[in-house]
């Protein structure tokens, strides 16, 4: 039964209070919608769940995984490593990376997100070593400014920070500084504690611009995607400066890179491939984010449809390519019968997809695609079959 139709049972359950009854359909509801979300938690019976929003904007189990997997390495050998999370909410990240530490320190400022963390770090569970965690209910801010609080002493092996990006109206922020916290702000403190520092931020986050506000460390930059959707970019203290893009759905593509890389690469101008059509390919959406245009380029021997066109071609296949395939062929000529249905897509061309439609009289749907997109300076049209 839904959480829609249970909260139409109300009689039902005349011996719950209203409060009860409230917090009882947060945990059905809750438990819904992050079934897939959070598989390890679903499969907990007594695990508690937050309100929707939280559930809505905490990360993944598969982000979280990946959070601990990049910073396992630096953790082996070590004794007596100690995380802090400054920005808890629901806790996903504080509980999976907390499985590499030997004491974590979970910060939230919300009273009722540390009530629900007290409960669930108490779980025991197989598939969740959940170890030491301390609840500290305030504000980041406030949790630096007292850093003997609750006993803690002095220095983590890594200080987590996933800022909130929304303003006091509740809409939408991008920017660093309009986070809260400002990490550019609370950067110097954080070092004190800390040189092992994890940002997680906005997927709509303006990669150079942020490396720029926090030039005073060098970053290792994951961009992590889940079916070619962003999710989160990640900024880890203490690398070389590569950039990884990794699409967790296909983790054995990942693309890693480094910005000097990226401005060396010779990005090979297009010229006419076989007269039976070429293989077309667009990388996904995390290479996209992280800026690899011509190095992907180079990397895989395609030539780029134009400087400011993210598609590539290629006569010969390239199975091993991070991204969509497809294999094009000519447009029928005005005599022969004009395609009736496709899937319109359109990168760096004069019209919208829903405008090139209109002009082609095409329905939405079929096998087919019809590529907008401009090659060599010049508006085009490909036709298109996709391979993958």
């Amino acid at each position: 039964m839904s959480v829609q139709d249970l909260a139409l049972q109300r009689n039902k359950y005349k011996h719950l209070s209203d409060a009860e009854w409230r917090w009882f359909l947060q945990q059905v509801e809750g438990r819904e919608r992050t079934a897939d979300k959070l598989p390890t938690f679903a499969a907990i019976e007594d695990w508690w769940y937050p309100v929707r929003l939280s559930c809505e904007q905490c990360s993944s189990e598969l982000t979280a995984r990946y959070k601990a997997e990049i910073i396992h390495p630096s953790l082996e050998g070590r004794d007596g490593v100690r995380l802090l999370d400054l920005t808890g909410g629901y806790g996903v990240d504080t509980l999976f990376l907390s499985e590499l530490f030997e004491h974590t320190h979970y910060v939230e400022q919300n009273a009722e997100l540390c009530r629900i963390m007290e409960h669930n770090k108490e779980i025991k569970n197989e598939k969740l070593k959940i170890k030491n965690i301390s609840v500290h209910n305030c504000t980041a801010e406030e949790f630096l400014s007292s850093p003997l609080q609750g006993g803690v002493e002095r220095g983590f092996s890594l200080i987590f920070v996933d800022p909130a990006r929304r303003d006091s109206h509740g809409g939408k922020v991008f920017h660093l500084e309009n986070c809260t916290p400002n990490v550019i702000e609370l950067l110097p403190e954080l070092l004190k504690l800390s040189q092992r520092l994890l940002f997680k931020l906005s997927p709509m986050l303006d990669i150079s611009q942020a490396i720029k506000e926090l030039s005073a460390v060098n970053w290792d930059i994951y961009v992590v995607a889940i079916k070619n959707e962003v999710k989160e970019v990640l900024l880890l203290s203490g690398g070389n400066g590569t950039i990884t893009a990794i699409d967790l759905s296909c983790p054995e593509q990942a693309f890693t890179f480094t910005r000097e890389e990226e401005s060396a690469a010779i990005s090979l101008p297009f010229r006419t491939m076989s007269g039976l059509g070429f293989y077309l390919y667009e990388p996904n959406a995390a290479i996209l984010k992280a800026g690899a245009y011509k190095l992907v380029a180079q990397r895989f021997n395609l030539r780029k449809l134009d400087p400011n066109t993210h598609l590539y071609a290629s006569d010969t296949y390239k199975d091993n390519f991070p991204g969509r395939v497809w294999k094009t062929s000519p447009l029928p000529s005005p005599k022969e019968r004009m395609i009736q249905q496709a899937n319109v897509l359109v990168r760096n061309y004069p019209l919208t997809a829903e405008q090139l439609k209109k002009k082609m009289r095409l329905k939405d749907g079929g096998t087919e695609y019809i590529i907008g997109c401009r090659v060599a300076g010049k508006p085009v049209v490909l036709r298109a079959e996709r391979l993958r």
